[in-house]
């Protein structure tokens, strides 16, 4: 304890190098800590999007881009499903649901998704949890509309608010659908999935709202009131993708064997498991790489403390030879200086934790809304202990340096007076 209090009141001396250092390596933490939890949260965020679901069927295309446009909204289908395939897919034996999915168009930066009311049914997230409503219910009317929660939080919207889909995609749109808005029938609970970024309406809405364009453009003196649109045949002409749940999961491969041979047109079928970890595999080398980078600024951390304590060396040899004078042994010296960067090292793991803490507690409702990604606030893991224990472990290495090289000089060089 005496040279955990010399050090300390060293330190103090040399305070504004210190806190320098201090700061160097709070930084250093919260960047490699903070990577770390936003590359496992992101994980678990995608791994939990999808849950229960047997196969996802698309357009031939690749497995990644259709797990993606299919349920995380990104990106965009090479071409649709014609009903008549649908029909097919979901009537055969061993399938027991089936969610049909139309993707296409917007409503202020929003996803707009076609489904039917198996979506509500049928869709589990995390570990087989259904979607649940805030408020209101599925849609009953051809222009009833579903929320998301991110959707309803950020654009304000309650039961009953009348809101315009845009046709294409974009924070505005380049063309709207003024004269058929929907009406707000339903608000979900959060999900902390895609789901909560997506505006839901009917497979038939779809339609009813496209009935009068033609090539992405409505076809000049042709109006159709709501009235007549609900009493017109809105069956699909062809959809984006499908989720297909099996009565028994020991059918799934031959199934997706048939569905991948389909004759009619050219479709894929994916299992959303293996696509989520080829898609993981896919993103290994900027995990790799932030790895690193998290790395290197440790690293570089622990060199500026090295530095430091070197640089004081020979600025405190004067010193060191006073205590050596006063009865303290080259021991005691080589201590001073690991219990140094022990105290450094352990200031700069617990200001990098508060300033982790500080900045999760900031940046949490920022990341959820604009990314989708939830950050939780808890307790450090495992895995973050075995970090900063490394870290610490690495500090005290770096200690060893400059005490080494103390432990080594002499009384007499201590008190030599240079010319």
């Amino acid at each position: 304890m005496p040279i955990l209090y010399l050090s300390v009141k060293s330190l103090l001396n040399r305070r504004a190098t210190a806190l320098l250092t201090v700061f160097t390596i709070a930084v250093s933490i919260v960047l490699v800590l903070g990577v770390e939890k936003v590359r496992t949260e992101a994980r678990a965020s995608f791994t939990n999007t999808i849950s229960g679901t047997d196969l996802i069927v698309g357009a031939r295309s690749g497995a990644i881009q259709l797990l993606l446009y299919s349920v995380f909204r990104i990106g965009n289908a090479t071409s649709n499903i014609s009903w008549e395939s649908y029909r097919e897919i979901a009537q055969r034996p061993e399938v027991a649901w089936t969610i049909p999915l139309s993707l296409g168009d917007s409503h202020r930066g929003f996803r707009v998704l076609g489904t039917s009311a198996d979506y509500f049914r049928h869709y589990r997230f995390g570990n087989k949890r259904q979607l649940a409503f805030e408020a209101g219910g599925p849609f009953a009317d051809l222009f009833d509309a579903v929320l998301g929660a991110e959707v309803a939080e950020t654009l304000g919207y309650r039961l009953g608010a009348s809101i315009v889909v845009d046709h294409g995609l974009g924070a505005g749109g380049f063309t709207q659908h003024k004269d058929r808005p929907f009406r707000v029938a339903g608000i979900l609970a959060r999900t902390g999935t895609p789901v909560d970024r997506t505006v839901h309406v009917s497979l038939e809405a779809i339609e009813a709202i496209h009935v009068d364009w033609q090539g992405g453009t409505r076809t000049p003196g042709m109006a159709i009131g709501p009235d007549e649109l609900r009493r017109m045949d809105l069956r699909p002409r062809a959809i984006t993708a499908v989720m297909v749940g099996l009565k028994s999961r020991l059918a799934a491969f031959a199934l997706q064997r048939r569905i991948n041979e389909y004759r009619a047109e050219p479709l894929l079928a994916i299992f959303p498991g293996v696509a989520l970890q080829e898609l993981w595999n896919l993103m290994g080398t900027a995990e790799a790489a932030l790895a690193v980078v998290s790395a290197v600024v440790v690293v570089t951390g622990l060199l500026g403390m090295l530095t430091m304590l070197l640089a004081g060396i020979n600025e405190r040899r004067r010193e060191m030879a006073i205590l050596r004078s006063v009865g303290a042994r080259p021991l005691h010296v080589f201590s001073l200086l690991v219990a140094e960067a022990v105290v450094l090292t352990g200031l700069g793991v617990l200001l990098g934790l508060a300033l982790l803490y500080l900045l999760l507690l900031v940046a949490q409702p920022v990341v959820e809304t604009r990314f989708g990604l939830f950050l939780p606030i808890g307790l450090p893991t495992a895995r973050d202990l075995a970090i900063v224990g490394a870290v610490m472990v690495a500090g005290i290495v770096a200690g060893l340096v400059p005490a080494v090289r103390a432990y080594r000089q002499s009384l007499a060089d201590g008190m030599m007076v240079r010319i």
